[in-house]
């Protein structure tokens, strides 16, 4: 499968896009933001961060909505990509976004996991073409640290 960073780097397709990767913060317990084993990159999972120290918080289909829910995944999304080029050095390595698990915050009846965890899904397909297209899994949870709305996990195959 072709790499759009043959292309176009993705540092410009993102400058296109006008995304901006904020910095990768430290962790606040005993994990790392990523592992790089092989050409495998595994990025831990990650929650809406707003601005540092503040994340987006509440119930989807309660406090929050299905679109406002989407908007923090696509932020985790691009939080995501901070982590990977900080482990990588450039996103013109990543070969394909082989993974990605979505947790959301909902109410016991929500059904709309899918459609929130697209905000990641189609930032990375915007990002990386046919290779940010990837196996997933979006799933409910009764709860989520600190009450965070999505926390999303991802990951990556690399070029060596």
């Amino acid at each position: 499968m072709p790499s759009m960073a043959q292309e176009t780097s993705i540092e410009t397709r993102l400058n296109q896009l006008g995304i901006a990767l904020p910095p990768v913060p430290k962790p606040v317990a005993n994990y790392v933001p990523y592992v790089l084993a092989g050409d495998m990159l595994y990025l831990s999972g990650q929650g809406p961060r707003i601005k540092p120290g503040e994340y987006a918080h509440g119930k989807v289909g309660l406090d929050v909505s299905t679109e406002d829910a989407y908007r923090h995944a696509r932020l985790v999304g691009i939080q995501l990509l901070a982590a990977a080029r900080d482990a990588l050095g450039t996103l013109d390595r990543i070969r394909q976004i082989v993974k990605v698990l979505g947790m959301v915050n909902g109410i016991p009846d929500f059904a709309e996991h899918p459609q929130v965890i697209n905000g990641c899904s189609d930032l990375f397909v915007e990002v990386f073409g046919d290779c940010g297209r990837h196996a997933r899994s979006a799933v409910g949870m009764g709860s989520l640290p600190n009450g965070i709305t999505v926390e999303i996990e991802a990951i990556f195959h690399v070029y060596l």
